[in-house]
């Protein structure tokens, strides 16, 4: 039974209170809270077993490795791997989706290649590959949303052609809610013999994933999105892609040899390991995939869609209120704007009443430009959150229209 009372006092966090009131948080689209589980794993590694994998044969070095690795046993599970050695620790998507567009955007790119994208990309799926394109002289192509946020897939089958290399796609919008079709992304790119890279920093955390039913060649997600620490995160490869790339950092660890003159490289995960990794943050997303996987991703998902329908169904009550993404089928993402008041003075007046939110872009811009705004307020739902805090969302919200009402009048 998914009892989410229970979950709560796992979270030592949401017991303090914002501004005299009960902290509602409702942020967490950007950063996840942490269970007690993974700060006693980070407490337990610090205190007991710090040192660093790989590198010593002494007992403290033995214990780092084997709870590094256990770690990325436990990726390779929660995302459906059947090699572990296809998962590298990084410091998170931004840094993943980085090391492919270097290390392999950089060595199979030419002039007159194409990188398909979307309009609703966030940052960090969209910079590193206009840097890319810069530096080989590839174009980058972007598949248009609907109205509702949805992606216009018809158009996505004109797009993805024989000039394609790459198709680079979020798995679900950090401001629409929207949970894109990748799998038949991915049909299309490999159709055109191009790969298909899924952005999972919004799907990781939330979403059952599975990379062999995605159909994917790459997959990348954040560890402090799903509630392990920040820093740390991951990307998941086919190996025999990872294996044909070059090194994104050079350093110890990544190296097999080194002449004064060349070197060459470790074997996979290591390649692409370079330096003393984030090791305790990685013990950290282990234990917060225990976390996970104890109380179920399909629990959490349909909990999530629950308090996200729901929020959309209570904001669509309110008059003159603007909503964006679709109304069903969406994750526990919703954004939203108040007629002439800026996002950022709505999460400004929620904060006193303990409510915590997101305003601005959400490193989004292109998006916002599509959708005819500078910016939006947007609350996001995570596997403690409440119908009850969705209602205190509400009457917060209702506090703020009143104030800048009379603020107006």
């Amino acid at each position: 039974m998914y009892d989410v009372k229970e979950i709560r006092d796992d979270f030592p966090i949401l017991s303090r209170e914002v501004n005299g009131k009960p902290l509602v948080y409702l942020d967490n689209a950007a950063t996840s809270q942490k269970p007690r589980r993974v700060l006693d794993k980070l407490a337990e590694y610090y205190e007991l077993h710090n040192a660093n994998p790989h590198r010593g044969v002494h007992r403290l070095a033995e214990e780092a490795t084997m709870m590094f690795e256990e770690s990325r046993e436990k990726v390779a599970g929660f995302i459906g791997a059947e090699d572990s050695r296809s998962v590298i620790f990084t410091r998170g998507t931004t840094e993943s989706i980085n090391l492919v567009a270097y290390a392999w955007g950089r060595r199979n790119l030419r002039e007159g290649d194409e990188v398909v994208l979307t309009e609703s990309e966030h940052h960090s799926n969209l910079v590193p590959w206009q840097l890319a394109a810069r530096d080989t002289g590839a174009k980058l192509r972007f598949i248009p949303i609907r109205d509702d946020g949805t992606l216009d897939m018809d158009e996505a089958e004109k797009l993805i052609g024989e000039n394609t290399k790459l198709v680079s796609c979020i798995h679900a919008s950090n401001v629409l809610g929207t949970v894109n079709p990748v799998e038949a992304l991915a049909e299309m790119a490999h159709a055109n013999d191009a790969l298909m890279m899924v952005d999972g920093a919004q799907s990781g955390p939330h979403l059952p994933v599975d990379v062999a039913s995605l159909g994917c060649d790459f997959f990348a997600a954040s560890g402090h999105k799903m509630l392990g620490p920040t820093g740390v995160g991951f990307l998941w490869g086919r190996p025999e892609v990872l294996d044909s790339m070059e090194p994104f950092l050079g350093g110890g660890e990544m190296i097999r040899e080194v002449h004064l003159d060349h070197s060459t490289w470790n074997d996979l995960p290591h390649k692409f390991e370079a330096g003393t990794m984030n090791v305790a943050q990685v013990v950290g997303l282990g234990a917060a995939v225990d976390y996970l996987n104890a109380l179920g991703m399909e629990n959490i998902r349909e909990h999530e869609k629950k308090l996200g329908e729901y929020a959309y169904r209570r904001l669509s009550d309110m008059e003159g209120i603007t909503i964006y993404g679709p109304s069903e089928d969406r994750t526990g993402v919703v954004s939203f704007a108040l007629p002439d008041v800026h996002p950022h003075d709505i999460s400004q007046l929620l904060d006193e009443e303990g409510v915590a939110i997101r305003s601005g872009h959400h490193c989004c811009q292109p998006l916002m430009r599509r959708l005819g705004v500078a910016a939006t307020a947007r609350a996001s739902f995570y596997l403690y959150n409440t119908e009850e805090e969705v209602d205190l969302l509400m009457d917060a919200i209702q506090k703020a229209r009143e104030f800048f009402g009379a603020f107006a009048s």
